[in-house]
């Protein structure tokens, strides 16, 4: 097939070419910034910055907004997520262009991450009806009951805290914006967003879409700002969450100067796979690939450490290896490719300093390891040395590295050797291994015979040790943004 160029996908409708600020439902002509593509650096759009003062009426409207938001039903805040969930699918095309040109991200990935965007607000509606609480006797304590015989009951209720800030990473412009946006307005809660600088044009579409489906005025805006900015934000008392989701030493620093308010913290991984001697290496091979290179490997949950036992590594090794030579690699609004660019040109010299200097420490390169400009060639690396930046950082780039195992329990310990927590999978039969691998793997979750990159919209979501704290996914979501009150009565 012929192949289009980037730039003639920006001619056939992609992210808006007129630069704006959203605050609310207005446009606000402001200092720019250019956004560039990341497989061939043309220039995108230029996105208007928020100033201080920006922030400062942002901040004002979204204290305001909620008194009208805490005061929708549920029906009515169900209503606006699935009219946003409509509008998403009437625009799923010109949506999944601007995710493929502003994020590199290849054009049938960036539509499935539109679809899932869909369904993001499709469950949120649904979670919107079903917020519940609680009922708890109070007359069995008998210093509490007294003497009176009163049958006093508490009643819990969640209801929203306040305006959230939610902060985004570039590699799911729009999904990961919806995980914050979603829930916000199924819990009644004003949101502001902070989109990473890479991708903002996505986040601002949804920020319309929003506005248009009937979320009040000053109850979403979407702000594309300095980092000096956003901690401003971060500190203000006015918003009663932080939401983040991005590196782990910038995650761990907000936190630590967020004062009082909850916060929420999706960070970064270096997923583990444990394939036992009895696993079907075909299958887990091409769950490794799939979860590995999707995307370049810019997610979190992206195979990265791979520990194979000893009697099947090899075998595995070729299995992984052939895969991954059979990638299509190039440009991303060609419907054919399957691994894009890096997010930018830095992103990808540093994956590939961290290659050479784990095969300077004594790794084998099994496949790839090239880079031109954004682009790493697909990387399978062997017995990376444990001290090794690939083996013991979040690379965040296309490649796996694979390393043998003596016992099952020697595996499990290779996985969690590591200062991340977030997924990891195990590969085996044996249904006595599962559920040692569910007990000891310190992760947020262990899946089975799968990729660690597989996540639903609707599950709890999250990470330990470095890789967060709290949950996402809709329904878990809510749960941060809300709060308990209990009304206690003599019933």
């Amino acid at each position: 097939m012929s192949k289009k160029s980037s730039k003639d996908a920006a001619n056939q409708g992609g992210p808006p070419s007129t630069p704006f600020l959203l605050a609310g439902n207005a446009r606000v002509n402001r200092a720019t910034a250019e956004i560039l593509s990341p497989f061939d650096q043309h220039p995108i759009a230029a996105v208007c910055q928020a100033s201080e003062t920006d922030a400062e009426e942002a901040l004002a409207a979204a204290v305001h907004a909620f008194q009208e938001t805490r005061a929708l039903t549920s029906a009515q805040r169900s209503a606006i997520c699935r009219d946003v969930a409509r509008r998403l699918e009437h625009e799923h095309g010109d949506v999944a262009r601007g995710i493929a040109l502003e994020a590199g991200k290849p054009i049938a990935d960036a539509s499935r991450e539109v679809s899932r965007a869909i369904d993001t607000f499709h469950i949120a509606a649904e979670e919107a009806n079903r917020i519940g609480g609680s009922v708890l006797p109070l007359d069995w304590p008998h210093a509490t009951a007294g003497a009176s015989g009163s049958k006093r009951t508490g009643i819990g209720r969640r209801f929203p805290i306040g305006p959230i800030l939610g902060i985004t990473p570039f590699n799911f412009p729009l999904n990961l914006v919806a995980h914050k946006v979603a829930p916000a307005i199924a819990s009644g809660n004003p949101i502001l967003i902070k989109p990473a600088p890479q991708t903002p044009l996505t986040a601002l579409r949804l920020g319309q879409i929003v506005v248009e489906a009937g979320w009040p005025a000053g109850a979403i805006s979407v702000l594309p700002c300095s980092n000096e900015v956003a901690a401003k934000m971060a500190t203000d008392e006015r918003p009663q969450m932080l939401s983040f989701t991005g590196s782990a030493a910038v995650g761990w620093q907000l936190k630590s100067q967020a004062g009082r308010k909850r916060v929420t913290l999706e960070l970064g991984g270096n997923a583990a796979v444990l394939v036992h001697e009895d696993a079907d290496l075909d299958l887990a091979a091409l769950r490794i690939v799939s979860g590995g290179f999707s995307y370049a490997g810019q997610s979190c949950i992206s195979v990265q450490r791979v520990f194979v036992h000893k009697t099947r590594w090899q075998t595995l090794a070729q299995k992984i290896t052939a895969a991954v030579e059979a990638l299509v690699t190039g440009d991303p609004m060609d419907e054919e490719t399957q691994v894009g660019p890096m997010i930018s040109e830095a992103a990808a010299i540093r994956a590939e300093s961290w290659i050479n200097e784990a095969i300077e420490a004594g790794a084998h390169l099994l496949t790839g390891g090239e880079r031109t400009g954004s682009i790493l060639q697909p990387t399978v690396l062997a017995k990376p040395p444990a001290g090794s930046k690939i083996y013991a950082e979040e690379a965040f780039a296309p490649l796996v590295t694979i390393s043998p195992y003596e016992t099952f329990e020697d595996g499990i310990a290779m996985v969690n050797a590591s200062r991340y927590g977030l997924q990891a999978a195990v590969f085996t039969r044996d249904f006595g291994r599962i559920m040692q691998a569910w007990r000891e793997l310190q992760v947020g979750a262990v899946l089975v015979n799968d990729s660690t990159s597989w996540r639903a919209d609707q599950m709890p979501y999250g990470g330990v040790k470095d890789s967060g704290m709290g949950r996402e996914g809709v329904r878990s979501a809510i749960e941060e943004m809300t709060e308990e009150r209990l009304l206690i009565a003599d019933m």
